[in-house]
């Protein structure tokens, strides 16, 4: 779609997800069903790779494949978790939570494509994280976009 910005530079770009990553591991360092995923709390440094994920994602620069190890490093971040479809909805609703912490735009075009990478990337998440899960070992970075419904611009 010729002149439409992507989801990243329509969040507000990089302190944008910066807020939103930093809004969500505060909120998952006090729940109980996701913070033992933690021991100790959320590592400055996890932090950071996950904002470069998220960037990525939503059509930002493409740090986490550049310098990170792209989608293998993220499928080994996971392997054998065993998340439960309670973590996952959990994860996915404190995500939801922390949209609105951070200030992302509220616009429904953005909110939907952005549930969408949740429910999308969450649910993988969960079946990757499950011992001896049959898994897609090699692919691209996602780059998520606006889907069914642009932004709106008169």
């Amino acid at each position: 779609m010729v002149g439409v910005p992507s989801l990243f530079d329509w969040a507000g770009g990089e302190d944008a997800f910066v807020r939103l990553i930093n809004a969500f591991y505060d909120r998952v360092e006090a729940d109980e069903l996701l913070s033992p995923l933690f021991p100790g709390g959320v590592s400055e440094e996890h932090r950071l790779h996950v904002i470069a994920w998220w960037c990525e994602v939503f059509g930002g620069p493409t740090r986490y494949t550049d310098e990170l190890g792209g989608y293998e490093r993220m499928l080994a971040k996971h392997h054998n978790l065993a998340i439960t479809p309670e973590q996952r909805f959990r994860f996915a609703s404190l995500m939801s939570l922390a949209a609105d912490d951070a200030e992302l735009p509220d616009d429904p075009e953005f909110r939907s494509a952005f549930v969408a990478y949740l429910e999308w990337g969450t649910r993988l998440a969960q079946h990757n994280s499950q011992p001896g899960a049959k898994v897609v070992e090699h692919a691209p970075v996602p780059r998520w976009g606006w889907g069914e419904a642009p932004p709106f611009q008169p």
